[in-house]
């Protein structure tokens, strides 16, 4: 049984995090502590094995993706099935704001139902990386695999893998610079740490 791993790393942070939703909107870079948690990431893996690094496009997530990449002489292959959540008319919006808007507060009420006005559904939204992260496995088969994403992205990612429902999404934390380790075979997806594979 081959195992393909995944490491599902969040961006590091930026000044929209908790505040406002960035969504798709270019120009949304690290602030000064995210490019930092960005150099320690290459500490925090030092001695991982990897194979592959992906982002999505947006450069928050390729700046956080940089310093590593360098360190391990590895391109930065960009991905836009791990693009952000195209978050429509929301976008930009703080999320204070939003807590006054009934189709905000019947979004996270029925997530997999509702779509985002002017954007997308979240079922599209999981289908999409679940889909690439299938095609990766199958394409780089034993490999480990370094993604740099999203929150919404991964947690509606690790909500698939768990069986569990997106209404269920804010039950997973998954904060700047976070690495969620996947590990997809045949048999089905595990969670875990480098740590406990042997």
């Amino acid at each position: 049984m081959v195992t393909t791993t995944f490491l599902l790393i969040r961006h590091g942070i930026c000044d929209h995090v908790g505040i406002k939703l960035a969504g798709r909107r270019p120009g949304i870079h690290l602030n000064q502590e995210g490019r930092v948690q960005a150099e320690e990431l290459v500490s925090v893996l030092q001695g991982q094995k990897m194979d592959a690094i992906y982002s999505s496009p947006l450069e928050r997530t390729r700046e956080t993706a940089g310093p590593l990449a360098r360190a391990r002489n590895l391109p930065i292959q960009i991905s836009e099935a791990f693009t952000e959540v195209d978050y429509g008319d929301w976008t930009g919006r703080s999320i204070e704001e939003l807590i006054a808007v009934p189709e905000w507060r019947n979004f996270h009420g029925f997530r997999s139902s509702i779509q985002i006005p002017g954007g997308e559904f979240l079922l599209g939204v999981q289908l999409r990386a679940v889909a690439e992260l299938e095609k990766l496995r199958l394409s780089r088969l034993g490999q480990v695999i370094v993604v740099f994403s999203h929150s919404d992205i991964l947690r509606s990612t690790i909500m698939h893998f768990l069986g569990a429902p997106l209404e269920n999404l804010l039950r997973i934390e998954i904060p700047p610079i976070s690495i969620t380790t996947l590990y997809l075979s045949e048999r089905g997806p595990q969670f875990g740490t480098i740590a406990q594979r042997r």
